[in-house]
């Protein structure tokens, strides 16, 4: 796998056009194989806008559409085959048992759910397939994702813009509120 260092010394080498197709692809990926880097990659995109090589608008939009795009797949992947991967038993974190609870959080929450997913690091992919599971009407629910996503690349583009070339600082706070929020948000929910 590459490293976030190389990743990014080669955007910098990248027409304006390719940096909005790879922002689409690693928003898009991320919510399909949730390690991918794309947090990262956004901030530094934003340092980018500072600098003129790319505008803010075109990048949000891009961004965002990438995100909502793969929350799409995933939440249709879970409709379409999410009863048989829980009758499967083949992915042992996914079964009748472990979703439970966040199709009752999904039902209870549902769209408000949806649209702080992008502020919960570590469930975007989750909980889009556990929507489509959970059969959540489609169109409210890739607005909420749409409008999140939105809120999300607003702020990692501007942090990047505001940042310039000391994104990397902004890389790690990203880092350290995904090792917080996550388990704050995970104890909150089993509590309530």
């Amino acid at each position: 796998m590459f490293e976030l260092e190389t990743i990014v010394a080669w955007l910098q080498t990248v027409p304006w056009y390719w940096i909005l197709a790879i922002s689409l692809f690693v928003t898009f990926l991320e919510n399909v194989f949730p390690p991918a880097p794309c947090d990262s990659i956004i901030i530094f995109t934003g340092t980018l806008v500072g600098i003129d090589v790319i505008g803010f608008v075109p990048l949000l939009i891009f961004s965002t559409i990438g995100s909502t795009l793969g929350f799409i797949l995933m939440f249709w992947l879970g409709r379409q085959f999410g009863d048989r991967v829980i009758r499967s038993n083949r992915i042992t974190f996914i079964n009748a048992d472990s979703i439970k609870r966040p199709e009752r959080w999904l039902k209870k929450w549902g769209v408000y759910l949806i649209a702080i997913n992008r502020f919960l690091s570590g469930t975007r992919g989750v909980l889009s397939f556990l929507a489509g599971i959970s059969k959540m009407r489609a169109f409210p629910t890739f607005l909420a994702a749409g409008i999140s996503a939105l809120a999300w690349n607003i702020i990692l583009i501007s942090l990047g813009l505001a940042l310039g070339e000391n994104w990397q600082l902004a890389n790690e706070y990203i880092k350290e509120y995904g090792q917080i929020i996550f388990p704050i948000a995970i104890v909150l929910i089993i509590g309530y």
